[in-house]
Parts: structure tokens; sequence; C-alpha cells
């Protein structure tokens, strides 16, 4: 009996099912208008991106389809990293400056913007690394890796404070979410032309480069399962030890994909024993939070041994 089927070897319709296009935002629209333009173009109801950019803003903007979004959360959380243009509002010496920017690297304080779509409450959030890459005079462009929900235009607000010399942000690109880069990014304009190829001319190519997998936006540790596991978890069971065929290191309580032996994503859930204890232990390895998976799409295993 053959089921399930591998991530490659999807129809373009299941694809537009559930899907990721990883587009490049251009600057003007809101993120919001860029997804309604998703939706219009592929001729569906549903779609969302990973995290908001201000309408001037470019860069990586993760859209999942249709059922997709359940996965956005994953994204939403992940680590970002930008190229910004700051401007300084008086001069500087390049060693102070530099000195300032490594004293925000770490774990920092921050307010969100008046003009913000969240509460504007004291935040922590963490700057892995800010690396100044050019400087003319009182402008500065540097690359900015950071934990997700770190406002740049605050951060350059205040490393401007901490000079003494004011400073603005004045151009702001999104270079990663994750593991997702510029390189894998496709325009509206790709994604309109892939549909037309498609729609018209039953050419697949284009289509297939601009809407991804959703698995290829998973960034958290994989725990594979036996096919005779994967139904039961889709109705809602909980991952026991010997549905478990083999797992990344992970400890416990942590968030991880629970993913089929053709690479399916099954389902998003919390580990509640190590990767090394799920291998030699017995009980109950992973408690799902979110089902991806149909049900049905693998038989019924529990009754089929009853």
């Amino acid at each position: 009996m053959k089921y399930g089927k591998h991530p490659e070897e999807r129809t373009v319709e299941e694809l537009i099912e559930k899907g990721l296009i990883l587009l490049d935002k251009p600057s003007g629209p809101t993120a919001h208008e860029v997804v309604a333009w998703i939706k219009k173009i592929l001729n569906i109801k549903k779609a969302g991106h990973s995290g908001t950019l201000d309408p001037h803003v470019t860069g990586v903007l993760p859209v999942a389809t249709e059922k997709a979004t359940k996965v956005l959360k994953l994204m939403l959380e992940s680590d970002k990293e930008y190229i910004c243009a700051m401007h300084l509002h008086r001069s500087v010496s390049e060693e102070k400056l530099r000195e300032i920017c490594r004293e925000f690297t770490g774990k920092i304080y921050q307010k969100p913007p008046v003009k913000s779509a969240v509460k504007r409450k004291l935040r922590v959030k963490e700057i892995k690394n800010i690396e100044i890459l050019e400087i003319e005079e009182r402008d500065v462009l540097m690359r900015i890796s950071c934990e997700a929900g770190t406002y740049i235009r605050k951060l350059c607000y205040d490393i401007g404070e901490a000079l003494g010399v004011g400073a603005n942000m004045e151009d702001l690109r999104r270079t990663r979410v994750g593991h997702i880069r510029e390189k894998d990014l496709v325009t509206l304009q790709d994604l309109l032309d892939a549909y037309i190829f498609w729609k018209e001319e039953n050419i697949e190519t284009e289509i297939r480069r601009c809407i991804r997998p959703i698995e290829e936006g998973i960034n958290i540790p994989k725990i594979w399962i036996k096919d005779t596991a994967v139904n039961a978890i889709c109705y809602g069971a909980k991952l026991m030890t010997a549905g478990v065929e083999r797992c990344e290191e992970v400890g416990v309580g942590k968030r991880v994909a629970i993913m089929t032996l053709k690479n399916e994503l099954v389902a998003l859930g919390k580990t509640a024993m190590s990767c090394r204890d799920m291998m030699e232990k017995e009980g109950i390895a992973v408690v799902p939070e979110t089902v991806i998976m149909e049900r049905d799409v693998y038989p019924k295993f529990w009754k089929i041994n009853q």
C-alpha cells in the first residue's frame, strides 16, 4: 500500500494548499497588503506572513498559504538579520561609534515605538551582533543580527542617544529570517508570471520555484516517526517512544517538528524526554501542539493491529 509522498513530489495544487513563498518584499506596501496581493494572484482564501515589515522596509518576508499558516509561529520566533543605514545627527569618532555598538550587543531593554502594532511596554531583547560595514561621514551601514521582535528603528535612536549626538534609521532591509536568506527569494512579479505560465501554458518549473514545500521553513529539531504512528498523531494522540524512528539531538520541553520518513511535516510539539531517552526508554516522547497533516493520509494502523 502506498501512502504519503515526498514534499517535492506534491502537485502544484498541493503546494498552493500548503506552501511557503519566500518573498522579497518591495518598498511601499505594508506586509498585509503584500499578503492580500498573493491571495489574489493564487486565488486562495488564506495566507499569512511571518513578521511585519514597515512599508518602506524591504527583504525577506516568508508567506505561508492556506493550511501552512499554522507553521508561521515558528518563523515569527526565529532570529532575524538586517542591513541598516543609520544617520548620525552630529559627527563622532569611529572608535567611539564602534565602542557604543559593542555595548549594545547582548541583552538590551526596548520599548516599542509610538507607532507600533504591539503594546508599548518595556521588553528585553537580544542583539546577537552589530557589524559596521561602512562609514561615510555621518552615515553608517550596519549588519544587525537579533532576536525576533527587536525594533531596529528604536535601536538606532538608542545608539544615537548613547553617543550623545542623536541618530535615526534611514533605510532597512531584512536579509535573513531563521535559516532563510536573500538568495532564496522571489518577487511578486515572479509569482504572478509563474502562476500565469502554469495556468495557461501548463509550465510548472517557475511556480515550483516560487512556492516551496512548507517543510523548507522548518528550523527546529526534527523527530522522524514510523508510518504506523503518523495517523494516530493526526487524530490527536501523543507520540510514544515506540513510534520514534530517529531524532535530532534535543532536550526536554523543547519545540520539535514531527516528520514522516518521507520528510512530510506531521505536527509541531514539545518533547517530554530527550532524544537519547526516546531511543532507550518507553513512554511519551512528544506532546503534539499543532497538527499540520490531514487525517487518513496514512492508514489507521492501530485498528489493523488490534
